[in-house]
């Protein structure tokens, strides 16, 4: 493998508007609406992406039908301090999972639950 394992990510919902507002919420950050490819009836905002810069985009997703919640995957994003995306998570609807921890040499992580039942994690160094 030559390239960073993730190359995309998916998070699916059921309330695209609910979604949207807690994830830039949690974030401060606006996602970007991306067409739908030719006869697949899913909306698709993305997070956004620097080409050049380590780590990957991916999007919410709302297809009918679409699975929500249960996590078979769970999806880190990179923040300067996981607390602070932590602590905005409960404000913008969602749940605290596990406070910030240790990680040791690796850094800290914290994991929320979102406003439609999906878990993400949160990492950061300090």
């Amino acid at each position: 493998m030559n390239n960073n394992p993730v190359g995309w990510f998916e998070i699916y919902v059921q309330d695209m508007e609910r979604a949207k507002r807690f994830y830039e919420s949690v974030f401060q950050t606006k996602l970007e609406r991306l067409d739908s490819p030719a006869g697949m009836p899913v909306e698709l905002w993305s997070f956004p992406m620097m080409k050049g810069q380590m780590g990957a985009s991916g999007a919410l997703v709302k297809m009918a039908d679409g699975p929500s919640g249960g996590n078979a995957v769970l999806v880190y994003f990179s923040c300067a301090d996981c607390a602070v995306e932590a602590a905005r998570a409960a404000s913008a609807g969602g749940q605290l999972i596990r406070e910030k921890i240790s990680i040791g040499p690796y850094g800290f992580i914290a994991l929320i639950r979102d406003t439609e039942g999906n878990m993400i994690g949160l990492h950061s160094m300090q």
